[in-house]
């Protein structure tokens, strides 16, 4: 059982302010960022990374309504355009949850999150939140792992997607290569 627990003092914005178009149209788009970036790309897959039963980071648990020790799924992958990794992706699922509404979390194997969240109508979305992370940030310092140049700081949101009263929440970090999708 891993611990994962760090928080960052700086807040989740429910809006963007300085931030390019190009970003700006990636991180506002409410649709499948999978099938989106699988429209524009030769050769998609998914790298899972971490999955496994730990404490989540402070300010997720808050978001959860956790307490501060108990355990979710936390799932990390990449999502990959040919050999280029442009999104990392951070789920967590409390543990209670897992033998209910998101119980095939568990089997997912490297199968996109997103073929569970929009094939199904019953599952609702929360609206997004965002935040412009750096290094010392668990979410920045985890997704940079696959790159080579390490950029001054990358874009993030997250949102809560919830089925039969149970919420599983989503982080997506836009990694530089996601801007040479068109």
């Amino acid at each position: 059982m891993a611990n994962i627990s760090t928080a960052h003092p700086q807040a989740w914005l429910p809006a963007l302010s300085t931030v390019s178009p190009e970003i700006r149209d990636w991180l506002q788009f409410r649709g499948s960022l999978t099938r989106r970036i699988q429209e524009r790309c030769a050769q998609f897959y998914v790298e899972p990374v971490f999955q496994e039963l730990a404490r989540v980071y402070g300010d997720e648990w808050i978001k959860m309504k956790l307490r501060p020790h108990e355990l979710a799924l936390v799932r990390e992958v990449y999502l990959y355009c040919c050999d280029k990794p442009v999104v990392f992706a951070h789920s967590i699922v409390p543990h209670k949850d897992l033998r209910g509404a998101w119980r095939t979390l568990n089997n997912l194997g490297n199968r996109p999150l997103a073929s569970m969240l929009f094939t199904n109508p019953r599952v609702k979305r929360t609206p997004l939140e965002f935040k412009k992370i750096s290094a010392g940030h668990f979410l920045y310092d985890r997704a940079v792992l696959r790159l080579t140049d390490y950029p001054s700081h990358l874009w993030a949101r997250r949102s809560r997607f919830t089925l039969q009263c149970r919420s599983i929440l989503v982080t997506e970090v836009f990694l530089p290569d996601i801007l040479n999708l068109t």
